[in-house]
């Protein structure tokens, strides 16, 4: 069993120690600006009520919230039926971790990255610490160590994503009036509540009651339990490991953690996001955003398949093929990944939609994943009137492309032009490719020797002084749902 005596030799041994200035000299696994595309997902407890959202078990026991009323009319009194009462119900009877991996390889992902324990303290994998785990509970399988061999042997990186720290106050309403959320299950250690404190302001980094030493070294040591067990390339932590108490903790686990990458001979690296790690310490992450620029520095966005939810539940406002599609040529074009998250439904599938979505991806990428795998960004990242709104939250809204948004990316000595939104044009005009004239300069001053469709081949050209006129592949031999997708272009240049 993992210890903090463990931990401490094992920060002591390698090169990295738990101060900001060591950690910064990590660097980002060398595989991942290739990868471009990975599949995040959020299964858990939370999917067997599948109501609302993967924050059920915080919201049912708030009086006021659709979860609380919810609850008690489909299954009783929290007294009497509590979130852990979920756990028998939790069979997880079609679950197929091969099958899973079809898909998000058939998807074109690159990398998988399974929640293994959300706020609400249930860990998806085998656990010493905690008794809570569906291995000794639940489905009796360890959900992390399966899907683990399935990612490796797909031929896909492995990563996970856990999101302990939030537990601190995440069942402490359930002590507002009379439910399960008592006794030795919310004061003891090792009981599926503990500590089940009073939820402070979440986004005050100074915010009180703080963690103490006894919940924060339960922390890290599940962490680095995790780590040790099954290896991930990448851990990403969400929001709250910004407080304040965590700095010390964050540093010792990333200590702990890129020591024990250089061990075992294999890259490793932390996701953040905001502000929770120094800069360079780790991959800065934008959730359910992107940038409105291209970096000069490798960097993530998550988001989800769902406009409402990371979690399957029966209300999804799913958003459509094109918009998904946009989401990854934006985010590449600005030396982003894309982490695309999917919620399977509690017996283990994948719902309908899901599946088709993520399929209909694999194909848009056979056909223009030259133009997304392994390249850069371009000098020029976007061309256009619609921008990409910056930071976090910012996909609650669809945004409405036009044929004249353009994103770029770079690979072998050949510019790669998306176009946005063909939108079944008979033509499509770049103006950043516009033609010399009249001592006027576009933003390209060079030569084309050619313009390939991808999947399509060699199209009509020319330049003009408006921009480079593409005639592309006839939209009626592209579907309805093809002709509003992006569609992407390899530009020669001599």
């Amino acid at each position: 069993m993992i210890d903090l005596n463990t931990i401490d030799r094992v920060i002591a041994q390698g090169p990295y120690d738990p101060t900001w200035q060591s950690l910064s000299h990590v660097q980002v696994p060398a595989w991942f600006p290739d990868a471009k595309f990975g599949i995040f997902t959020h299964w858990g407890l939370y999917t067997v009520p599948g109501y609302r959202n993967e924050w059920y078990s915080r919201n049912m026991y708030i009086e006021g919230y659709p979860e609380f009323d919810h609850h008690r009319a489909a299954f009783g009194p929290q007294s009497e039926f509590g979130y852990k009462d979920f756990i028998p119900m939790f069979t997880a009877e079609r679950f197929n971790a091969d099958e899973w991996l079809d898909l998000f390889a058939k998807a074109g992902a690159r990398y998988y990255f399974p929640v293994s324990e959300h706020h609400d303290g249930y860990q998806m994998y085998r656990s010493e610490l905690s008794h809570w785990n569906t291995v000794e509970t639940g489905p009796h399988r360890d959900i992390i160590g399966e899907l683990r061999e399935a990612t490796l042997q797909h031929g896909l990186h492995f990563a996970t994503s856990n999101h302990r720290a939030e537990h601190w106050w995440f069942m402490g309403h359930g002590r507002d009036f009379d439910s399960d959320v008592q006794g030795a299950e919310a004061d003891a250690k090792g009981g599926f509540y503990w500590p089940a404190n009073p939820e402070p302001d979440n986004q005050d980094l100074f915010s009180v009651p703080k963690p103490d030493d006894e919940f924060l070294d339960d922390w890290l040591l599940r962490v680095c339990e995790l780590i040790d067990n099954y290896r991930p390339e990448m851990l990403y932590f969400d929001w709250w490991i910004q407080h304040n108490v965590f700095k010390p903790y964050i540093k010792r686990l990333a200590a702990f953690y890129y020591n024990r990458g250089v061990e075992w001979g294999v890259p490793v690296i932390i996701c953040y996001k905001d502000d929770g790690m120094a800069w360079g310490a780790g991959l800065f992450d934008v959730e359910r955003g992107g940038l409105s620029t291209a970096t000069p520095y490798v960097w993530q966005t998550d988001t989800a398949i769902a406009r409402n939810s990371w979690c399957y539940t029966n209300s999804l406002d799913y958003k459509n093929l094109s918009e998904l599609i946009v989401t990854l040529v934006d985010t590449v074009s600005k030396n982003g990944n894309l982490l695309l998250n999917v919620g399977p439904r509690a017996d283990g599938s994948i719902a309908p939609r899901d599946r088709e979505l993520l399929e209909s991806i694999g194909r848009w990428m056979d056909t223009n994943g030259e133009g997304i795998y392994d390249t850069r960004p371009w000098r020029i990242a976007e061309e256009g009137p619609t921008r990409a709104a910056e930071g976090s939250f910012a996909d609650q809204t669809a945004i409405e492309y036009t044929a004249a948004d353009w994103r770029f990316t770079a690979k072998d000595g050949n510019v790669y032009a998306f176009c946005l939104n063909p939108a079944g044009a008979a033509t499509l005009t770049s103006a950043t490719f516009a033609a010399y004239h009249d001592g006027i300069r576009a933003p390209f001053h060079g030569i084309i020797t050619e313009v390939e469709q991808l999947g399509a081949g060699p199209v009509a050209w020319e330049r003009t002084n408006d921009g480079l006129v593409i005639t592309p592949v006839s939209s009626a031999e592209r579907t309805e749902t093809e002709s509003s997708v992006p569609v992407g272009f390899k530009i020669t240049i001599a």
